[in-house]
């Protein structure tokens, strides 16, 4: 069982920078590829990065690649996005999500997720 704890959303104005954090609980956190996904209002959860268990391995979506990163400490059983150069269409609900082995850029071969935190990104 993992459970995981989202932080770090908030408001910000476009081009402006922030950085979600996402805390796993759990022994085997390590053992878990983690993903980024998002939901705006009336649209469907997306996916937005993923990281393989041992951090070697990144995906972007698209819409996000080369102004998000998405990293990792097993240490600290604490993954996180930094999102730069926000525009207002990066508003959204972001949820992290833990998936047992391999990385995985389709929301249904998570098993766990996050309760979510808010990004508005004002123009």
């Amino acid at each position: 069982q993992v459970q995981l704890v989202e932080s770090g959303g908030g408001l910000v104005q476009a081009g402006g920078s922030l950085r979600l954090s996402c805390a796993a609980s759990g022994r085997t956190f390590s053992s878990y590829a983690m993903g980024w996904f998002r939901q705006a209002p009336g649209k469907e959860r997306e996916f937005v990065a993923a990281i393989s268990w041992s951090g070697g391995s990144t995906y972007y979506a698209g819409s996000v690649k080369g102004r998000f990163a998405i990293s990792r400490d097993n240490a600290k059983n604490t993954v996180y996005l930094q999102m730069n150069s926000l525009k207002p269409e990066d508003t959204a609900v972001y949820y992290c999500a833990a998936k047992f082995g391999g990385t995985g850029t389709i929301r249904h071969v998570y098993d766990y997720w996050g309760q979510g935190t808010q990004v508005t990104v004002s123009s």
